[in-house]
């Protein structure tokens, strides 16, 4: 487990997933999604076989973000050219946050 920060101020618990490590298996299942999930050294995602709509946003390789939308279950995220990590949230957790492109995110252990 780890946190979610945007110029030192906590947005929420992650969990992390190792870059080997299938994203989409960590929410096939589950009836929803507690703080957010960040998957290192992927670009693409998928919502087949997850339950909710997840709000989903790109990193770049400095964790700024460079896209987000919004995936309803069965969809595939198509992401922006330049990111290399993707962070999904359970549907309106985005806006809870204020989360917008051009965020810089850091993750605190």
């Amino acid at each position: 487990m780890a946190w979610l920060l945007r110029q030192g101020d906590v947005l929420a618990s992650i969990e992390l997933v190792p870059s080997r490590a299938r994203g989409a298996t960590r929410l096939i299942g589950r009836k929803r999604l507690d703080g957010g999930l960040l998957i290192e050294s992927r670009r693409a995602i998928h919502t087949f076989g997850v339950q909710f709509p997840i709000d989903v946003a790109y990193l770049d390789r400095s964790r700024v973000v460079i896209g987000v939308a919004r995936l309803r279950p069965y969809r595939i995220g198509l992401p922006p050219r330049h990111a290399r990590a993707v962070l999904e949230a359970e549907a309106g957790a985005f806006e809870r946050w204020r989360l917008v492109v051009g965020d810089e995110l850091e993750i605190k252990e």
